[in-house]
């Protein structure tokens, strides 16, 4: 028996003898196998997200007809839409109702007929005509009038899953769409009461 240390050689053959630890590398592979289930589960929920979205994907637009006089808001996507919030603005101005709408444009005794937006659901293919004039000449003088003093709106809403959209034509195009993580809170007071 010897007192002297081991030799390099004797720790390889040492190691050689307990052999590779089977358990360990087990773990080993056990463990990048889970996360590459849980890398694929996770991207498997995200397209299955993206394809719900697109099957509830609502799509505002507003419009105008000189045929039936009105300004009418559609839904040309494939979900709903619930509009959360309605603001209308005249020369940068907010206005209340189609009232001050009416006296901010220089219009009175103006024949016409009005539908809710605020609040409102608009299924998949749903029209509303928001404003109706009774008189083509009501019609033609409230869209002069509004083109010159900037009339505007800023309307937003959501789908059924929570993806929301701003419609802001304060700048001068009608259906300016932007997508927002959600709808900014207005203040009941700033809401156009319809």
């Amino acid at each position: 028996m010897s007192d002297s240390p081991e030799k390099p050689d004797d720790a390889v053959t040492a190691f050689a003898k307990r052999g590779v630890r089977w358990d360990a590398a087990a773990a080993v592979i056990a463990s990048l196998v889970g996360l590459l289930a849980l890398v694929v589960a996770g991207y498997t929920a995200y397209i299955q997200r993206q394809q719900a979205s697109a099957q509830v994907w609502p799509y505002l637009m507003m419009a105008s007809s000189d045929m039936s006089t009105e300004y009418m808001w559609l839904n040309k996507g494939v979900g709903p839409a619930q509009v959360e919030s309605v603001e209308v603005f005249v020369g940068g101005k907010l206005q209340k109702d189609w009232r001050a709408v009416f006296r901010s444009l220089q219009l009175e005794n103006l024949g016409y007929g009005q539908s809710t937006l605020n609040g409102n659901v608009l299924s998949a293919g749903e029209k509303v005509a928001w404003l109706i004039f009774d008189k083509r000449d009501d019609f033609l003088a409230f869209r002069s009038a509004a083109k010159r003093a900037k009339f505007g709106v800023r309307l937003c809403y959501c789908s059924t899953l929570g993806d929301c959209w701003i419609n802001d034509s304060t700048n001068g195009d009608w259906n300016d769409r932007h997508a927002m993580a959600k709808c900014p809170v207005v203040a009941e007071s700033s809401q156009f009461g319809d």
